[in-house]
């Protein structure tokens, strides 16, 4: 699980210095990804987040939020230009428990115009795949998905609405959206 946290962490780090290479593709800005219905996954699972906020409870939720604190006024920012963050994420105590076809069909919604495949991460030795895609819409970032699955877990990121990448990591911790620390290599 500390694997899949610091490779999600890294990649999102070079998804904010892909964007500044990012073409400009003109789509319209895209929904919320149509998510299989992961219902009978949940009794299997061992742990399951079901995250489902749409502009309106964003808003409510951002009220939790204080903004005297830097890093909840920071997430307050990035919030304001959001229409939905959508998080779905299983862990079972088996290896493939789940149908690699429906985190297939995920990923196929992700070839339409004006989304664009970041970044790519195979590690065929544990099985874990890891991909980011970015939905350019005029020149900025309308929409983000992240699918990473192992034999044991998979989980499915999507966040709609004016996204800015740099300060995307002040979500980190909040809204299901994990927490994700890389070892600092100098220790």
């Amino acid at each position: 699980m500390r694997f899949r946290q610091s490779i999600l962490l890294f990649i999102a780090l070079a998804a904010c210095a892909a964007l500044t290479v990012a073409r400009v593709a003109t789509a319209a800005p895209p929904g919320p990804l149509k998510l299989p219905d992961f219902a009978s996954l949940a009794n299997k699972a061992t742990q399951t987040v079901d995250i489902t906020l749409d502009s309106a409870l964003l808003g409510l939720a951002t009220g939790f939020l204080d903004s005297n604190k830097p890093e909840d006024a920071a997430a307050k920012e990035v919030i304001r230009g959001l229409k939905g963050i959508y998080v779905r994420s299983y862990t079972f105590d088996k290896d493939f428990a789940y149908p690699a076809s429906d985190v297939d069909m995920v990923r196929k919604q992700l070839t339409a115009p004006g989304w664009q495949k970041l970044v790519v991460v195979r590690d065929n030795h544990q099985h874990s795949n890891v991909d980011i895609y970015i939905c350019i819409d005029q020149g900025r970032a309308s929409g983000l998905a992240i699918i990473a699955s192992e034999p044991r877990a998979f989980t499915i990121v999507n966040i709609v609405g004016a996204i800015d990448l740099q300060k995307l990591h002040s979500l980190e911790g909040k809204f299901g959206i994990p927490q994700m620390q890389l070892d600092d290599p100098k220790k």
